[in-house]
């Protein structure tokens, strides 16, 4: 009997370099049509950190692991991957969360 497939849930923190969060919402205006029409993409939304123009958080829920997969490696999201670093102070933090809540 095979596993259900769970779907993944993630939470990103970006950072940009200061006076440069224009440029990450920029390339997530281009980007998010385009993911959000992909085959198992439940969500993927970006909103500012309050108070801080620099900041943000990546929500982004995935039908299962294997649509995660596919979406990294979309030649659209190795573009945005390598076009990043420009306007980014250093790598996104990935916090994988459980599939379902605890309370």
């Amino acid at each position: 009997m095979s596993q259900p497939v769970a779907p993944v849930k993630l939470v990103i923190l970006i950072t940009t370099l200061p006076g440069r969060g224009g440029d990450q919402v920029a390339a997530f205006e281009r980007l998010a049509p385009v993911v959000r029409a992909e085959d198992g993409c439940l969500q993927y939304d970006l909103h500012r950190v309050t108070d801080d123009a620099d900041r943000f958080v990546l929500i982004e829920r995935w039908a299962s692991a294997a649509a995660l997969a596919a979406h990294d490696a979309t030649p659209h999201m190795v573009e945005a991957d390598a076009a990043s670093p420009a306007f980014r102070a250093g790598p996104a933090e990935v916090i994988r969360l459980d599939a379902e809540p605890l309370a």
